[in-house]
């Protein structure tokens, strides 16, 4: 049985624009395979573009937070929001970052209760409380993280993954994105 990927077009490696067939071949490079999103938004190419940008900014900027911890923010962000796709392919970056195989599955399942120290908690709560209840979130919030040791910089960055990636859950939900087997071993 086939299962389709997306509810919406595919696109190819080869049918993206030469830009981002680079980048997205790079990607494919290091990891041995294309993730299904690129090829989810690459019918949209102004908007894969734009997506990646905003993701390399966040994701792959000097200082600030480290990769585990950008990827702890993903998780808990999508595991709120039941992103199948980015729980199980930034669950398994996660998985490989921070070199502990069960991190991803205990903060996805129930971040509350997720074992973690009292900078990660700080992260996972700051990353919760904008994703849960926005409209709640306020100077309590940022205070609790100050106290848990995050600069404003951090803070920031912490909201900034989190905003991406309730854009990118909603993409996600709205496509039907599958998740690559591949994610689902890796880091384990």
């Amino acid at each position: 049985m086939i299962v389709a990927v997306s509810r919406f077009p595919v696109t190819e490696v080869e049918q993206l624009p030469d830009d981002l067939r680079e980048r997205v071949t790079a990607v494919a490079e290091k990891t041995g395979f294309v993730p299904n999103i690129f090829r989810a938004l690459g019918h949209r190419p102004d908007e894969l573009r734009a997506f990646l940008d905003y993701h390399e900014a966040l994701m792959d900027r000097p200082g600030g937070l480290s990769k585990a911890e950008r990827e702890l923010v993903v998780v808990a962000t999508s595991g709120a929001n039941h992103c199948t796709y980015c729980v199980v392919a930034h669950g398994a970056i996660l998985r490989v970052r921070a070199k502990d195989p069960l991190l991803a599955d205990r903060v996805a399942v129930n971040p509350w209760r997720a074992e973690l120290d009292e900078r990660g908690r700080a992260i996972v709560d700051l990353a919760l409380a904008l994703t849960r209840e926005p409209e709640l979130f306020g100077e309590d919030h940022l205070v609790a993280a100050r106290d848990a040791g995050l600069s404003e910089d951090e803070i920031w960055h912490v909201g900034a993954i989190t905003a991406l990636f309730a854009l990118s859950n909603r993409l996600a939900h709205l496509t039907a994105l599958l998740p690559n087997p591949e994610f689902f071993t890796m880091g384990r």
